[in-house]
C-alpha cells in the first residue's frame, strides 16, 4: 500500500508518497518563507496564492522523484483538511478531491495536528502509541492523550498565543529576520537567560494550559520601558538583544517543559512525543529530554527535518486506510482547532 499525502495547511506546499513500511519514497517541500518575510508573519491570502501556483508542480515533482507511477502505484490520496488557513486548506483538499475523483482512488481525510505527533513514529522505528502528545508550532501549542494513533483526548493548550507565534513576534520586535524561531535561537546562544526574569504562565498551577500573550508584553517593556515607546525609537545593542532573546526562550522552554511532564504525570502514559515547528529548538529539545531523564518518561520528539510543515508526516493517513476511515468527495475543510 502506498499514499500520496498533501499538505498545504498554513504556508508550506508538500507532497510526499509513504508506503505502508513507512517507506519514504519522495518528499518536496516548496517554502514561501520569501514571501512572507518582509511582513514578518504569514499572509493567509498570499499563501493560498502561492498554493495554487505551486500544488501541481510540488505534486509532479514527487511523482518523478519516486519513480513510481501515480495511477498504477497509487493506493489512496491523503491531504490535511484541519486545522489551517481556510484558503490554504482549500488549495490541498481540491487538489487531493481531484486526483481521487480522476484516478478513482480512496481519499484520506488527515488532521494536521496529530500528524505532526505521527511524525515521532516515522522515527521510532516501533509504535510510540500510546502517549502524551505535544504540538508545539507557529500555530499550536496543544496536548493530548493518544490511546493510539486514531484516538486523541484534549489535555489543554495555549489560551492565546502559540509559542511559535511568540518566537515571531520578539523576533519583529527585536528587528530579527522571519521566520523568527531559528532568529531568536541563534542570538540567544550568546545571551544570559536569567538576565530578565519574565513570566511564565500557569507553570505552577494545576491546569494544562499555556499562555505566552503576558510574556509577549513583558518583552516588549523590557525593550521600550513603561508608556507608549515605539520599538523603532529605541537603539539596543547586540548583547542586549541577547539577552533579551535567551531570557524569553527560557521562559517559553519552561512552561512547554514542565507542562509536559504535568501532562505525562496526569496520564500516566510514561511516554511523550513532541512534533512541530518549535520542537526543532536544541534548549527545548534539550531540555525535555533530561527532565524525562529524571522521571523515567521514555521521549519520543520529531526528527529536525520534519517539525516543520511537511507531507511524510501525512502517512498517519496509513493507520486511518488500514481502519477503513476514508471519506466521500463532500469531505471539506476545518480552518479552527478541532480538540478531537
Amino acid at each position: 500500500m502506498k499514499i500520496l499525502a498533501i499538505e498545504t495547511t498554513c504556508d508550506e506546499t508538500a507532497a510526499a508518497i509513504i508506503g505502508d513500511d513507512l517507506t519514504i519514497y519522495a518528499s518536496v517541500v516548496a517554502s514561501q518563507e520569501a514571501l512572507h518575510e518582509q511582513y514578518n508573519g504569514v499572509v493567509p491570502e498570499i499563501a493560498a496564492r502561492a498554493h495554487v501556483e505551486r500544488i501541481l508542480p510540488v505534486i509532479q515533482e514527487t511523482v518523478q522523484k519516486s519513480g513510481l507511477s501515480l495511477i498504477d502505484d497509487i493506493d489512496a490520496i491523503a491531504v490535511a483538511n484541519t486545522p489551517g488557513l481556510a484558503g490554504s486548506l482549500l488549495v490541498g483538499v481540491t487538489a487531493a478531491k481531484s486526483l481521487a475523483l480522476c484516478l478513482q482512488k480512496p481519499l484520506v481525510a488527515i488532521n494536521h495536528l496529530h500528524a505532526h505527533v505521527y511524525a515521532c513514529r516515522l522515527d521510532a522505528g516501533r509504535d510510540v502509541f500510546p502517549c502524551v502528545g505535544m504540538i508545539v508550532s507557529g500555530g499550536h501549542t496543544h496536548l493530548y492523550h493518544y490511546t493510539d494513533a486514531l484516538s486523541p483526548k484534549y489535555l489543554g493548550g495555549t489560551i492565546d498565543d502559540a509559542a511559535g507565534e511568540a518566537f515571531d513576534k520578539v523576533a519583529s520586535m527585536l528587528g530579527l529576520p522571519y521566520p523568527g524561531g531559528p532568529a531568536v535561537s541563534k542570538i540567544a546562544i550568546n545571551g544570559d537567560s536569567a538576565a530578565h526574569r519574565y513570566p511564565r504562565s500557569f507553570i505552577r498551577e494545576d491546569r494544562l494550559d499555556f499562555s505566552f500573550s503576558g510574556l509577549k508584553t513583558a518583552v516588549r517593556y523590557s525593550i521600550t520601558g513603561p508608556g507608549n515607546i515605539a520599538l523603532d525609537s529605541v537603539d539596543l545593542d547586540d548583547s542586549q538583544k541577547a539577552d533579551i532573546a535567551a531570557s524569553f526562550q527560557q521562559a517559553v522552554v519552561d512552561c512547554l517543559v514542565a507542562k509536559a511532564i504535568q501532562a505525562v504525570s496526569k496520564t500516566a502514559s510514561n511516554r511523550i512525543c513532541v512534533g512541530g515547528g518549535v520542537a526543532a529548538n536544541r534548549v527545548f529539545r534539550k531540555q525535555l529530554e533530561q527532565a524525562c531523564e529524571e522521571k523515567g518518561i521514555e521521549i519520543f520528539i520529531a526528527p529536525l527535518k520534519y517539525c516543520t510543515d511537511n507531507a511524510v508526516m501525512g502517512a498517519i493517513a496509513l493507520e486511518k486506510l488500514k481502519a477503513g476511515l476514508v471519506e466521500d468527495l463532500s469531505v471539506d475543510i476545518l480552518p479552527g482547532l478541532v480538540r478531537a
